[in-house]
């Protein structure tokens, strides 16, 4: 099922995908606020169950998309998780040395909107990047999860944007934080969609184009750390929560990497797709200067 947070009749609210049509969730299911609450008190069957026999409220062009979980406690950010494009295999968690272990960022959710909203460039780059990724949503609380055991933990998955400013980064990029929050300038969405509609033990199949020009295109099957182990590794230092976010990696193709590089200005139009999310997709808007 799909499942999705939203504005619509003034009021923010949270509903599901139902023949193309939404359902608010909220109406029926008052008790919880977001539904980042429904995932929290491990209400996701009930919430699934209530709006497969429920009609519709709204169609698709009747609300405002926010990220799936508008509040998470946590989004994680893996870099340079994609194998090179000329290696014939994907490299293993096994391997040894400074590489051993994934690189990780964090991002704020102030950095992040929703399918169909304007992602801001900042006046203060000129090397505005996009990053095609899929993201793990935690439904299930977890500390030192066995790998065996971590997909158990994934209430679901979505699409990202990490949208970052690349001269911000500084040589070897040292300051992702930096480059990776500025306000609004990446998405996540439309959707969280839930296991029964894919598999993450099989390939998923991204892309990410640019005014409809493919620039990203890569299997999951290339991920140097795959799915469990990112959920499994992260919850060895990390308390994972219902809501946090795992972004787990792009592939190679963002701007900085062409010759010569292409960066995004405004109106460039971003898609990021994945055949069993869909596709996640915003226009570039240029940031205007404001005084506090």
């Amino acid at each position: 099922m799909r499942l999705l947070s939203f504005q619509a009749d003034s009021a923010e609210q949270f509903g599901a995908i139902i023949d193309g049509r939404v359902v608010s969730l909220s109406e029926r299911m008052p008790e919880y606020a977001t539904l980042n609450h429904v995932l929290a008190a491990g209400a996701l069957v009930r919430a699934q169950d209530i709006a497969a026999s429920s009609s519709a409220d709204y169609g698709l062009k009747d609300i405002r998309y926010r990220p799936p979980v508008t509040n998470p406690g946590k989004i994680i950010c893996i870099r340079d998780n994609f194998a090179p494009s000329d290696d014939a295999d994907a490299e293993q968690p096994e391997e040894s040395g400074a590489d051993a272990h994934p690189r990780v960022h964090l991002r704020t959710r102030e950095s992040l909107v929703g399918h169909l909203e304007p992602i801001l460039k900042p006046p203060e780059t000129n090397e505005f990047d996009y990053a095609g990724e899929i993201a793990l949503i935690i439904g299930r609380v977890g500390r030192r999860i066995p790998r065996a055991d971590a997909l158990a933990h994934v209430a679901g998955i979505t699409l990202m944007n990490e949208g970052c400013a690349q001269d911000w980064m500084g040589p070897g990029r040292r300051h992702v934080a930096q480059g990776a929050n500025f306000e609004r300038s990446g998405s996540m969405g439309p959707w969280l969609v839930t296991a029964d509609e894919y598999s993450l033990d099989a390939p998923l199949h991204l892309v990410t184009r640019v005014n409809g020009d493919v620039r990203q295109d890569d299997e999951t099957s290339r991920l140097r750390f795959p799915f469990d182990y990112l959920v499994s590794y992260l919850s060895t230092f990390l308390r994972l929560q219902p809501g946090d976010v795992i972004a787990t990696g792009t592939p190679g193709g963002s701007g900085a990497q062409l010759d010569p590089a292409r960066f995004l200005t405004a109106d460039d139009r971003i898609e990021v797709e994945v055949p069993e999310v869909g596709v996640l997709e915003n226009k570039v808007q240029l940031e205007t200067l404001e005084a506090d």
